[in-house]
């Protein structure tokens, strides 16, 4: 697809979701990293009730540097993965605080060397985080979009990115997330996705008329 019909896609549906930002509850920047790290295959609304006990019982990256691999567990077994999102956190915890001053860090290439943190993650802290932008996040909504209206034909994470990168203007990056995953969840489903009110159904593979295709 070329930049101009990309460009009205993301006019219509920056229309259609003003104000489209992330769902994840936080109030400082290491809390907004865990929770990203915590909504890896899991809904954000799950990662919010998590999150709301959690971060009372660990205020600061020390807590979670020095929290048990065992206590972390169960306090975030919900959240799907645990055993391994809490040797993450606390992972990536102790290196912020040994590597970073205890601050989370502001660049891409340092984000990434965290345990846990890949490019999704990292893109969503810098541009949520510190207003930066280096990138597009890809979660599964977003994936899904992608791919029903013709932006992508990949299914890795990174060549997505690439291919959206390529066709939005970078001041759009950051939005084009909370943008993709607001349609994704209201209308673009992955399962009787609601396409007959889908203001960009006649850019759209899958709709095709409202007959669906294999997308």
């Amino acid at each position: 697809m070329d930049k101009k019909a990309a460009g009205k896609i993301y006019a219509v549906l920056e229309k259609e979701y003003p104000g489209a930002t992330t769902a994840l509850s936080y109030k400082k920047l290491h809390e907004l990293l865990i929770a990203t790290i915590l909504s890896a295959q899991c809904t954000d609304k799950r990662v919010n009730i998590v999150t709301k006990g959690l971060f009372k019982t660990y205020r600061t990256l020390s807590d979670f540097a020095n929290a048990g691999q065992t206590s972390l567990e169960t306090e975030i077994r919900s959240t799907g993965f645990f055993r391994s999102k809490a040797a993450h956190i606390i992972g990536t915890a102790r290196k912020i605080v040994k590597d970073f001053g205890g601050k989370v860090p502001r660049r891409m290439e340092d984000l990434v060397s965290l345990p846990g943190v890949a490019r999704k993650t990292a893109n969503i802290v810098l541009f949520h985080g510190f207003g930066k932008t280096e990138g597009i996040a890809v979660d599964t909504h977003v994936k899904r979009v992608s791919a029903r209206l013709n932006l992508t034909s990949n299914t890795d994470p990174v060549k997505i990115e690439r291919d959206l990168m390529g066709v939005f203007g970078k001041d759009k990056w950051g939005n084009l997330t909370n943008i993709f995953i607001s349609h994704g969840r209201k209308l673009c489903r992955a399962g009787n996705p609601l396409c007959a009110e889908c203001p960009v159904s006649g850019a759209c593979s899958y709709s095709d008329g409202g007959k669906h295709g294999k997308n």
